[in-house]
This record gives C-alpha cells, sequence and structure tokens, in this order.
C-alpha cells in the first residue's frame, strides 16, 4: 500500500475510533504516565459536568482529590510496571469518581455506584505509555440489588425488620455476649386492643397504626438497635449494650410517646396505647429463647395487670 493510502486508511480508522471513543456507554479515561489526562470522552464530559477542553493536560488528581490515595497509585504503579488490569468493585469500592447518581429507584447513594476497569495502552515498541480508566454505572443494579436485601429482611407492611431477620441477629447478640460478656437487653411489645382498631375502623386503620407504631418506635431507639415485628401487632426491639434499667427506660419512653400521640387516619383521631415486656440477659438464661420467654412472660404481665404500661423482668418474677 502506498504512503499515501496508508495515512489515507490510518485517518479513517482514527475518526471511526474518535466517535465510538464519544459514542459508548461508559466513562473513558486515557492517562499518561504523569496522570495527566489525555482523552475525557464525552460520557465523562457529561456525568462530571467538565468539559475535555478543561481537564486535557492537567493532572485527574487536581480534578479528583479523593484519587490521591495509596491504594490507586499503586494499582497505578502495577499497570505502568507489568502491564496487570485492576478492577475497582462498586461492592467494595462504590465509586472512584463522585458523579451525581441517577436511577436509585428510592435507594439513598451517595453518589454514583461504579465498576471500573484499569489497564495499560502500549506503543510501538510495546511499551507502556498510557493508562485507561473504564467507569460503568451500575447504580440501578446496586439499587436493585439492596432492595432485594431489604425485602428480605424487613417487613412488608411497616418498614420494621422481619422475624427471621430479628432471630438471626439475638442469635448473633447472645454468642457476642457469651464471648464479652456485654449487656443486651430485649423490649417485647403489643399494641393493646388492636383487634377493636380493626373490628371498629376495618383493617386499612389497622395497617395506619400498624405503620405509625413502628415509625414512632423507630424514632425513639438509636441506630444500632433493632425493631422488628414479631407477629400481628407485636413487636420486639434489641437493644445492644443495654442494660434491664436503661432498656425500661426505654420502654417507658415509647409508652408515654405512644399514649400522648393523636394517629390521623383519613377523617378519624385514633389514640393507642402498648404493654411492653423487657427482659435482660443474664447466666441464669441459658438461650435466647429463654431470654425471649422471659420479655414475653413480662409482656404477659404488663397485660394483665392493666395494659399501657411496661414491666421488666427481674429476680422478683422468678420467685412469684
Amino acid at each position: 500500500m502506498a504512503k499515501t493510502g496508508i495515512k489515507c486508511f490510518y485517518g479513517v480508522l482514527r475518526m471511526i475510533f474518535s466517535q465510538i471513543f464519544d459514542m459508548i456507554n461508559s466513562g473513558i479515561v486515557i492517562l499518561d504516565r504523569d496522570l495527566k489526562v489525555v482523552k475525557w470522552n464525552r460520557w465523562m464530559e457529561n456525568y462530571s459536568k467538565i468539559p475535555a477542553n478543561d481537564v486535557i493536560g492537567k493532572s485527574i488528581i487536581e480534578f479528583y482529590p479523593n484519587l490521591d490515595n495509596a491504594k490507586f497509585k499503586r494499582n497505578v504503579k502495577s499497570v505502568l510496571a507489568f502491564g496487570n488490569f485492576s478492577f475497582f468493585s462498586q461492592k467494595l469500592h462504590k465509586y472512584i469518581f463522585p458523579f451525581k447518581a441517577l436511577n436509585t429507584l428510592g435507594v439513598k447513594f451517595d453518589y454514583m455506584q461504579q465498576n471500573c476497569t484499569m489497564g495499560p495502552i502500549r506503543g510501538e515498541n510495546n511499551s507502556i505509555e498510557y493508562i485507561y480508566i473504564m467507569v460503568q454505572d451500575v447504580t440501578e443494579v446496586a439499587a436493585y440489588e439492596q432492595k432485594l436485601i431489604e425485602m428480605n429482611i424487613k417487613d412488608g407492611l411497616t418498614g420494621a425488620y422481619n422475624r427471621r431477620y430479628f432471630e438471626t441477629r439475638i442469635k448473633e447478640e447472645f454468642a457476642r455476649h457469651k464471648r464479652y460478656s456485654r449487656p443486651f437487653s430485649i423490649i417485647m411489645q403489643d399494641i393493646d386492643y388492636f383487634k377493636k382498631v380493626n373490628d371498629t375502623y376495618g383493617h386499612q386503620a389497622g395497617d395506619f397504626i400498624l405503620t405509625s407504631f413502628s415509625s414512632s418506635v423507630a424514632g425513639r431507639i438509636r441506630n444500632v438497635d433493632i425493631l422488628a415485628r414479631y407477629g400481628g401487632e407485636e413487636f420486639c426491639c434489641l437493644l445492644p449494650e443495654t442494660n434491664l434499667k436503661s432498656a425500661k427506660l426505654v420502654a417507658e419512653h415509647v409508652r408515654h410517646l405512644v399514649e400522648q400521640s393523636i394517629y390521623k387516619f383519613k377523617n378519624l383521631e385514633l389514640k393507642i396505647t402498648v404493654s411492653q415486656g423487657v427482659a435482660e440477659l443474664n447466666p441464669e438464661m441459658s438461650s435466647h429463647e429463654i431470654m425471649l420467654k422471659r420479655a414475653d412472660d413480662a409482656l404477659y404481665e404488663a397485660k394483665k395487670t392493666g395494659r399501657n404500661k411496661v414491666i421488666g423482668w427481674e429476680e422478683k418474677n422468678q420467685n412469684t
């Protein structure tokens, strides 16, 4: 092929690759050995809001200081020295470039979730002259995964954790107590006369009360605590690092809050109360099932003696 033909052939190739480079639905960045941007495709322009002309010729670190870390630089060094490929998975890294998250399906993400690949680009003499970073937006996939996880561990109506998840967590907490002797308590809760709500105002009103009660309790406990719907109108709180005295105080706050609240459903103003039984794990309890039974016994005592009260399972209960 004549020189002019070869030149024309490579010119066409450059034009084709340039168009593909800008049309591809992924971010592509090409860096030189000093981490200066050589190429910045249209996808990167759109999501970074930084035009290619503003970033090309400048260090990527200047625009993204979060990349100025030992792990990223170690991967760059490995690519440049040995021609290795590096993968930055969303599950481990979440993202490399902090772009605005879209298509989150209602799941809260700080930034777009990304899978990123880094690899070498070689020159004519097979030496590594550049590195590329390819960025894939996997926010929607991550959101679906997060929703599936939540569906598996949460109650669909109230948003509280489900009983299966609660039982997993109480087993873990029980094992942790055996190793480290750290305190933990549980609160069994039962909405008083809930059947009357359903019978008088209908099941939609009953569902509203369950959801509202769950939200009230969730707003009163710590992030480390677990609130679960144990069954029907019965809920259970798991409180790590909490002794009986403190757990009873939490339960009393919940009792007071629920008693004082007016739950507005359509044109109705509904009031409810809650009975609660509290138990702290102690050496007498050889299993988590016994602990649950003690809390349930205390709840039964609260209901039997007038409802709308908190009863703790304590030593004196053993003698009654």
